[in-house]
């Protein structure tokens, strides 16, 4: 477990960030950072003893942070639509080598990266490795982030090499648990009558819960390196959407109105090999039929009527 660090994490209030702050701040003194558009979002993040700073690294400007953090956690990006590209490569991968650039001088940082980056593989069960092409898929549903996804991590890759600052860059999978993630958002749909649109059947994930990827940040810092590590931050399970749907539908007596519509370019599955990230790791210990039956409860508990 990490303790007694100086942590800073960017893109803190997000849903990967917030519970990542909040279990890193029992034992550290974390630093915040985020645009902070909303009010509450920042005062949601002090309220777990985090430090916080609103800062768009876009602009570049860091003046306002220290720069005697002993790790970073770079989280922070842009999710953006036709028509800004250029605004989120300068966001997304300009933004990294500010952060990284002003926390030169720390031992570890870990960027994180996405699965998004993968050229799409036509079989969807396909897992990918931290090898396979890169850069030739389209995501609909954040059009920019395999382009700045890849100019970010170019970015963080230069940054270890040129400032001699070990880093891991992680390309993280489908998230569930303290973070609601995919998973989360098709329980919602199933539990409140919506249509789930998915890109193939099957749809296959390597869903990652928050608490794996808490008890995994200490080893993943710990293996940056100069030139970067690049790994996949995935789940040890390969499981399809139309599976956990299915565990939702069951659980709650609702059918799972599920509707498969390909996308010209989208890949069919995002499963990964994780082969490298238990080499750092080890294995999960949150088994996803577990994991899930948790969230499920959770997300029934806050649908109005119950």
């Amino acid at each position: 477990m990490l303790k007694d660090e100086k942590i800073l994490i960017t893109g803190v209030a997000g849903m990967v960030g917030l519970p990542i702050a909040q279990f890193l701040a029992r034992n550290n003194e974390v630093w915040g950072v985020s645009r902070f558009t909303d009010p509450q979002k920042r005062a949601r993040v002090e309220a777990l003893g985090v430090i916080t700073r609103s800062i768009d690294f876009a602009a570049g400007d860091l003046s306002g942070l220290p720069d005697d953090f002993t790790c970073v956690i770079h989280l922070a990006w842009m999710r953006g639509g036709a028509g800004q590209f250029d605004e989120a490569i300068r966001a997304n991968a300009e933004g990294a080598g500010f952060v990284l650039r002003h926390c030169r001088k720390a031992r570890a940082a870990l960027v994180v990266s996405s699965a998004a980056v993968y050229s799409a593989h036509p079989d969807p069960l396909h897992r990918y490795i931290e090898s396979d092409p890169l850069g030739y898929a389209c995501t609909p549903w954040a059009l920019t982030s395999p382009v700045s996804k890849v100019t970010q991590e170019a970015v963080a890759r230069f940054c270890a090499r040129s400032f001699n600052l070990p880093v891991t860059v992680v390309r993280l999978n489908t998230i569930y648990g303290a973070s609601v993630g995919l998973p989360g958002i098709h329980v919602d749909a199933v539990l409140t009558g919506r249509e789930i649109s998915l890109l193939s059947d099957p749809y296959s994930n390597s869903p990652i819960h928050s608490d794996d990827m808490n008890d995994q940040l200490e080893p993943l810092l710990a293996a940056a390196s100069v030139p970067a590590t690049i790994v996949n931050w995935a789940g040890d399970e390969v499981v399809s959407a139309q599976q956990w749907c299915a565990q939702a539908a069951e659980m709650s007596g609702r059918p799972a109105r599920i509707v498969v519509t390909p996308v010209a370019g989208a890949p069919p599955g995002c499963a990964a090999d994780v082969t490298k990230r238990k080499s750092i790791t080890g294995p999960c210990r949150v088994g996803f039929k577990d994991g899930f039956k948790r969230l499920f409860e959770a997300r029934r508990a806050v649908q109005p009527g119950n």
